[in-house]
């Protein structure tokens, strides 16, 4: 989705035209209502995005920019999956860009001390959730012939916790879904990206926040750093993001 640049364009003109690149692109973000979620969708606004995220609230989140399209739906209900994209389809025809980013974490506990109920709920949000909105806009994806899908997952993906089982065994599925993903929908002409970020400064810890969590990234560079990939003439297809 990258522009091509001759070599001698100046480097002004290389910016404005990558910035133009998301000018009016249909972005759909789920769990977009707090956290990196929320720092991706005032990324794109700034970029000239046209923006809808979903969360769970009964009613639209007051902290949300009045240019952002807020849909109510559940990650894990494949049928509201369906609607959202449904919905934005009949608005503005097409998807771009479609985020799976809504996840949840189950605090620091060893194996033993895991609650299955919680442990169920974590993959049903962070590997269904991916899943059910990924199966979702495939086929409008192949009908326009375009697009592009990125998971947020986890550095925990490639370096699991040992307090934090479920979690990232939830983002080692996901990962592997997502390689699988790219395969299928490569001849496509869909992009599928995997991020990989590691701990940011956001409410998605609760009340158990890690001890160096002064030290972790602030979500609106990491935000950054995701839309500056897109803006690359070819965005990397697995991006770690540690500082």
């Amino acid at each position: 989705m990258g522009v091509r640049v001759p070599p001698w364009a100046p480097k002004l003109l290389i910016n404005f035209l990558f910035i133009m690149d998301l000018k009016d692109k249909i972005v759909v973000i789920t769990g977009g209502t707090k956290g990196l979620g929320k720092a991706m969708a005032f990324c794109f606004l700034k970029n000239g995005s046209k923006v809808v995220v979903c969360s769970q609230e009964e009613n639209r989140p007051e902290n949300l920019e009045e240019e952002i399209l807020w849909i109510k739906a559940d990650v894990t209900k494949e049928n509201e999956m369906k609607d959202l994209a449904e919905k934005v389809i009949r608005k503005f025809e097409k998807i771009d860009i479609w985020i799976n980013n809504a996840g949840i974490s189950m605090g620091h506990m060893p194996i033993e001390e895991i609650d299955s109920v919680f442990a169920h709920e974590v993959m049903e949000v962070n590997f269904f959730g991916t899943f059910f909105g990924s199966r979702s806009v495939m086929k409008h994806m192949k009908k326009q012939k375009f697009g592009t899908i990125i998971n947020i997952i986890s550095s925990r993906a490639f370096d699991p916790s040992p307090v934090s089982a479920v979690y990232s065994s939830s983002k080692w599925a996901v990962r592997g879904f997502t390689d699988l993903l790219r395969n299928i929908l490569g001849k496509e002409n869909i992009s599928v990206i995997g991020i990989y970020p590691a701990g940011m400064r956001t409410n998605f810890y609760g009340k158990d926040e890690p001890t160096n969590y002064k030290n972790y990234m602030d979500p609106n560079d990491v935000a950054e750093k995701i839309i500056d990939n897109l803006k690359k003439e070819t965005p990397e297809e697995e991006l770690i993001i540690k500082e």
